[in-house]
């Protein structure tokens, strides 16, 4: 049973969209090569490399992205370490491309990098401090839980503040 479906769609779109920037950089390459035109006195087989090379570096990050939210997707639980980072990356990068997209491309553009955005932020929020849901104990099996002694609503506070401290007599 899936119980969390958008580390799915985060791990499908990343995939897809690195496939997409490998492609998009190689095709840009091939037409810089072809047309051997120099843009300010650059070398054009640099040029046609350098893109090509870049969509290949931008794939495959883009691709390991990907792969950190299929294993977030498959293990139910939280990224930790290097996943967080990379996903946390990813969503930076999201929104510097979307804001170039919006001035460079239009809105169309812009509102696919802040929907994959959203997306990544979205899997990165959902997952809460528990490492998975087979650890995390029913709330009734506490000790002092609701209405026991020493329970926050016991001692004036509530579940999400700390109870008063005491006072001396």
């Amino acid at each position: 049973m899936v119980r969390r479906p958008v580390a799915w769609i985060v791990a499908v779109v990343l995939f897809v969209e690195a496939l997409g920037v490998a492609a998009l950089n190689w095709f840009l390459g091939v037409v810089v090569d072809r047309q051997d035109m120099s843009l300010a006195g650059l070398d054009p087989d640099v040029m046609s490399a350098s893109s090509k090379i870049g969509g290949i570096v931008f794939g495959l990050y883009f691709a390991f992205c990907g792969l950190v939210a299929l294993l977030v997707a498959l293990r139910d639980r939280r990224p930790a370490g290097l996943g967080r980072i990379l996903l946390i990356s990813a969503a930076v990068v999201h929104g510097l491309l979307g804001a170039f997209a919006w001035g460079l491309m239009g809105w169309p553009e812009f509102l696919f990098m802040v929907v994959v955005l959203a997306l990544i932020v979205l899997l990165l929020m959902t997952y809460d401090g528990q490492e998975s849901p087979a650890a995390a104990e029913p709330q009734d099996s506490v000790p002092g839980g609701e209405g026991g002694a020493g329970s926050p609503a016991e001692d004036g506070g509530s579940p999400l503040t700390p109870a008063p401290a005491p006072t001396a007599p």
